[in-house]
């Protein structure tokens, strides 16, 4: 019986994501993972690396 679930969470997660004003990084995350989630959010997260972010060279 619970074999739509996941696709129905992720049906609601995606409704969510595009009602709100400011979607809310979770959502975007919980419905599409990581990479996508963070393409589509306002302020994307840095890509931090330990070589490349020295600045000082």
């Amino acid at each position: 019986m619970s074999r739509n679930k996941s696709k129905a969470k992720k049906k609601r997660l995606a409704k969510e994501n595009n009602s709100a004003k400011s979607a809310p990084r979770w959502a975007s995350l919980k419905a599409f993972g990581l990479e996508s989630a963070g393409e589509k959010s306002i302020k994307p997260r840095q890509d931090r690396h330990w070589r490349r972010d020295d600045t000082d060279e």
